[in-house]
């Protein structure tokens, strides 16, 4: 659907709106995707919601920690390569 054509929808009797098969195609958004709602100047902005809620660093620092011998730089970046070959399959 070029970005220039315009479509219309229906507003249901429960509030609900179908967004065109195209739009929805482009976008990736699958059924279950959840949107954030925007009321803008211009109309209503849809975009999707992010997978996790924003945190500062200082929420989060050391929930992980890491109890055992420090690791090189060496050995950690052997560590994601041999991840990423793995990921892809070699």
């Amino acid at each position: 659907m070029p970005a220039a054509e315009h479509t219309t929808t229906v507003v249901s009797t429960k509030g609900q709106v179908i967004l065109p098969k195209a739009i929805r195609q482009q976008r990736h958004w699958t059924a279950g995707t959840r949107l954030v709602v925007e009321n803008t100047a211009e109309g209503v902005l849809l975009r999707p919601a992010p997978m996790f809620p924003e945190t500062r660093p200082d929420e989060v620092f050391a929930v992980l920690a890491y109890k055992g011998e420090a690791r090189s730089l060496e050995e950690m970046e052997a560590g994601i390569l041999a991840e990423a070959r793995r990921y892809a399959g070699d």
